[in-house]
């Protein structure tokens, strides 16, 4: 059995990272339109800012997966497409270890510090996707 470029690896982590965001945020507001706050099942805001504080983190830790997900996909698939994921094994899964550690960070705190964190590890992330894009094309 062939194994799995680590590009694809960490492509398929951060899906899954995604996918589980998914399954606790339903948790979390099937929690609270039954026994927590009380929020009808059709009356949730997509942004979390009617539920209470770990619902709307998690909420924005799973649309931040959202956001960067295509992104990230598209790297991948264009560098698979063009023979190119070489460039990407040494630091593709800095990209996946980033993303789960910014959703942890913005699921346990919303402190000056954490946040502060939570930029520095979403910046690594951007920056080595623009670093992948640039290889992409030049």
């Amino acid at each position: 059995m062939e194994t799995m470029n680590v590009a694809y690896v960490a492509l398929t982590g951060f899906t899954l990272w995604t996918i589980l965001l998914t399954l606790l945020l339903v948790g979390i507001r099937g929690y609270n339109s039954n026994n927590g706050a009380k929020i009808a099942l059709n009356n949730f805001s997509p942004t979390g800012s009617d539920m209470p504080g770990f619902g709307q983190r998690v909420t924005r830790a799973h649309l931040n997966c959202l956001e960067s997900l295509p992104v990230f996909a598209s790297l991948v698939l264009v560098a698979g497409l063009t023979g190119q994921l070489g460039m990407m094994e040494s630091t593709v899964m800095i990209v996946l270890y980033a993303r789960l550690a910014q959703s942890i960070v913005h699921m346990i705190s919303t402190s000056v510090p954490m946040v502060l964190i939570r930029a520095l590890l979403f910046a690594l992330q951007v920056l080595l996707m623009l670093c992948y894009a640039w290889q992409l094309l030049f």
